[in-house]
């Protein structure tokens, strides 16, 4: 089931957001995230956030500021059930436009991203972790 964030599901998507980048970005030393948990912590509170349940647990979530998404995070053991794309799909359905970023050391993502109709439309380095990242962009038909 896919529905509005609410306050009190702060920790666990703040578990599967420190978690999941940890995991899908290990070329990026495990202190910048660790460092960057309490901000982000806020920041969801003021966020535009979806999570997914899965058995009474929140197994991801999804993130948009205007068409940007700013993070799609689906925990280790409920990935590839479909879930992701779930997210996705419900932040199609709320906008014309979706733009987001994508470390280019991370194909799994991007692979999926490119599944999901987004088209690439260039290369930038993040600004926070000196990284190559493709900004990728999608638009309704």
């Amino acid at each position: 089931m896919i529905r509005k964030f609410q306050a009190a599901d702060l920790d666990s998507v703040a578990r599967i957001w420190l978690q999941t980048n940890l995991e899908a970005h290990d070329f990026v030393p495990d202190h910048f995230w660790q460092d960057q948990l309490a901000d982000v912590k806020k920041a969801f509170l003021a966020a535009d956030l979806y999570v997914a349940e899965e058995d009474g647990k929140i197994a991801g979530f999804i993130g948009l500021e205007g068409d940007q998404v700013s993070g799609l995070f689906v925990a280790a053991p409920y990935q590839s059930r479909g879930i992701g794309k779930a997210l996705l799909d419900k932040a199609k359905q709320s906008r014309q436009q979706l733009r987001l970023r994508v470390y280019e050391q991370n194909p799994r993502a991007l692979e999926f991203y490119e599944r999901e109709d987004f088209k690439f439309q260039g290369e930038e380095t993040d600004p926070y972790t000196g990284e190559p990242e493709y900004a990728l962009f999608w638009q309704r038909d």
